[in-house]
Formats: C-alpha cells, sequence, structure tokens
C-alpha cells in the first residue's frame, strides 16, 4: 500500500526512505465502502486524498437532482473539492465510493506541516496541482468542442482500464451524453 504513494511521489522527487516515513507521518490511512460517502455537498472539506485501492467518484447535484460528474478517482489518483479544501469552504462537491476504497488522506494543515517539514514535497505537490489543472482545462474543452463520439473515443484512449470498472450510466454523466447515445457509439 505504500508502494504506491512513495512510486508516485519519486515520479516527481525522488525521497530517501527516511524522508518517506515523515510523508507518511502526517497522512492516515481511509477505509470506505461502495456506495459511502467521503465527501457532501455543503459540509467541510477536511482532506484531499490518495486512492491506494479501489475507484471514486466526484459530482455536483444541481437543483433538480440531477448529478454531473466531474472526476473519476481509481488507484494512483488524487481527489478532492479542491475549491473547498484550499479555500477552506464548504464543499460544492460529493465525494463517493463506487467500490470499496482505501485512501491515504491528508489535511491542509498537515500538508502546510509536511510542506516546510520537507520542501521538496511543496514541488511534488504543486506539480500535482499543475496536472490536475491541465486535465480540468483539456476536459472543458473537450465537452465545449468535441461531439459525443469524439468525447467517448478520447475516454477509451485517455482511460482505458477505466472504462471496464464504469457502468455505461457513468460513462455517459461523465461525458455529458445520454445513455442511450453511448449505447449507439459503444457498439
Amino acid at each position: 500500500m505504500q508502494e504506491i504513494l512513495k512510486n508516485q511521489i519519486d515520479k516527481i522527487v525522488p525521497l530517501t526512505d527516511a524522508e518517506f516515513q515523515v510523508v507518511l507521518s502526517y497522512f492516515s490511512i481511509g477505509k470506505y465502502k461502495k456506495h459511502q460517502y467521503i465527501l457532501q455537498q455543503g459540509n467541510s472539506v477536511p482532506y484531499v486524498h490518495f486512492v491506494v485501492k479501489g475507484l471514486l467518484r466526484s459530482f455536483y447535484l444541481d437543483k433538480s437532482g440531477k448529478s454531473h460528474i466531474l472526476q473519476f478517482a481509481m488507484e494512483d489518483w488524487w481527489i478532492t473539492d479542491n475549491q473547498g479544501f484550499y479555500n477552506e469552504q464548504n464543499a460544492t462537491l460529493n465525494i463517493d465510493c463506487l467500490e470499496d476504497a482505501q485512501t491515504y488522506y491528508i489535511s491542509l494543515e498537515n500538508r502546510t506541516k509536511l510542506c516546510i517539514e520537507l520542501p521538496k514535497i511543496e514541488f511534488f505537490f504543486l506539480q500535482k496541482m499543475t496536472a490536475g489543472s491541465i486535465a480540468l482545462q483539456n476536459r472543458v474543452l473537450s465537452l465545449m468542442s468535441k461531439n459525443s463520439e469524439e468525447r467517448y473515443t478520447q475516454f477509451i484512449q485517455l482511460y482505458p482500464n477505466l472504462i471496464q470498472r464504469l457502468s455505461k450510466t457513468l460513462v455517459a454523466s461523465y461525458l455529458g451524453i445520454s445513455r442511450e447515445t453511448l449505447s449507439r457509439l459503444s457498439h
């Protein structure tokens, strides 16, 4: 379990075993069941999660009760409500588990302390935030400029291991298309 986190950090900033033990000391371990919420709209956002096992999704429920999926997060991915976490505001998103899941999670206070104690971790977090911003920008541009078939093809290319783990309903919601349209595209 620890190796997944260490490998991800090492790709950006190699750590000694002692440094990695410092990193681990700031994280806690979360274990969640399928369908369990780890964050709900309107609540505080105490943590950012690194997924070690399982599959999570972040989504927004609009006033009519329609679900809009912002992100999926599987092993080796990070997930939180960024606005709520970094601005210390209540969540605008929900995060729930699509499978049983395990995460390492860290509070903003501990993240700050960790970056002070081990400054190269700040560079790691900056790189992860930059990559996340780029991915989100590409997702928004895809939704604005690509048709449903192009978005589906792009999703399969970007996330070949994820497509088998998701229902067609969830994929359709993420792509902003109907379940029927997705069924036509996937045949």
